[in-house]
């Protein structure tokens, strides 16, 4: 590492030491920083952590309507299209969210999507008889590293309960759908935040599901931090950017579903500022939806430019929020994650030393 590298480094290290936070938003912070200051969103979690089973789910309900009978604009972008989604079809046919949506690992999808049907019909009797059929959301990432993901443990009735356990107050981290997953080499999950756009009286949620990224391309507030992370980890397992990453956005703006999709696009500018390139085996998908129900479009395209800032401001954020909250964790095969919070205590103490 060159001096001037160093000198980045180490000043990273002491506003760490000092703040515990790193990074500085462009744009002021929602209330709370969660996608839940969006009113009506909530966000539940079932955890599965049993030895070799590290997996969960995750349940965006965007808000206490029927979404099929009242559904919601909505725009998705596949960044990298290295993945097994559900729903995203009739989403850019028609831009409408049918269902809350529910994040989990890849061989889960056909199950969470049978428990989001289960959700349906509960509150739709004659779904698929006198009504349509409904167009289940589900996102899905690759936890196999830590989880035994063959065993697909995660059933129907599993999927279901994280709905019913969503609430506007939610854990972070290693939770939920996040149990399982890597980000940059170290333990990812789920994060969150959101920023208040005053120019539009309106506010934009993000939540991820961070299981991207290489160590080596491991970027905090402007510095590459795996050069000096990897010392101190000689026996991690190498994580390619391959890993991938789902991106929920919500917003209280009244915006089209064309709108949404310009929106979430931007995750990606959000996604690089840390180091991520899109690798060739990352599926890479941001989803938008508005809790308003427009008829058009009541926001001007040349009045977006605060809402595209903050898509990829408060995507950023997210990203370091999943990291810092994550907790360190052994699973499938002994495999181990670390979580980026200590390793960064470790480091600030070794250079604090050398000073």
């Amino acid at each position: 590492m060159d001096q001037y590298q160093a000198q980045r480094v180490a000043l990273l290290l002491q506003r760490w030491q000092t703040e515990r936070t790193i990074g500085h938003p462009r744009l002021p912070c929602g209330q709370y920083n969660r996608i839940s200051d969006v009113p009506g969103v909530s966000v539940g979690h079932q955890t599965l952590a049993q030895a070799e089973l590290q997996t969960g789910v995750t349940a965006i309900v965007p808000s206490s309507d029927n979404l099929f009978t009242h559904p919601l604009p909505c725009g998705a972008a596949v960044l990298n299209g290295f993945a097994k989604p559900a729903g995203l079809t009739q989403i850019e046919e028609l831009g409408q969210l049918q269902t809350p949506i529910l994040l989990g690992n890849t061989l889960a999808v056909g199950r969470m999507f049978s428990a989001l049907v289960a959700h349906c019909k509960r509150a739709n009797p004659q779904l698929g008889r006198q009504q349509a059929t409904v167009n289940p959301v589900v996102l899905e990432c690759n936890d196999g590293f830590l989880n035994d993901i063959q065993n697909i443990a995660v059933s129907e009735a599993f999927a279901e309960q994280a709905i019913y356990q969503a609430s506007a107050e939610f854990a972070r981290g290693s939770v939920g759908a996040g149990r399982g997953m890597s980000c940059f080499g170290l333990k990812g999950g789920i994060g969150t935040s959101s920023r208040r756009l005053e120019s539009l009286a309106a506010t934009l949620g993000v939540l991820v599901l961070a299981n991207f990224g290489s160590l080596s391309s491991l970027t905090l507030d402007g510095v590459v931090m795996g050069e000096a992370i990897a010392p101190h980890l000689p026996d991690l397992a190498a994580q390619r950017d391959a890993g991938s990453i789902i991106i929920i956005m919500a917003t209280d703006a009244p915006l089209s579903a064309r709108q949404l999709k310009r929106v979430a696009k931007r995750a990606g500018a959000g996604l690089g500022r840390l180091g991520s390139y899109w690798g060739h085996g990352s599926g890479d998908i941001a989803l938008a939806f508005s809790t308003a129900h427009s008829l058009g479009e009541s926001i001007a395209d040349q009045d977006l430019e605060q809402m595209l800032c903050a898509a990829a401001d408060a995507t950023e954020f997210a990203v370091l929020d999943a990291l810092m909250q994550a907790t360190s964790v052994v699973g499938f095969e002994g495999h181990f994650r670390p979580a980026l919070a200590q390793l960064l205590d470790e480091l600030a103490a070794q250079f604090q030393e050398q000073s």
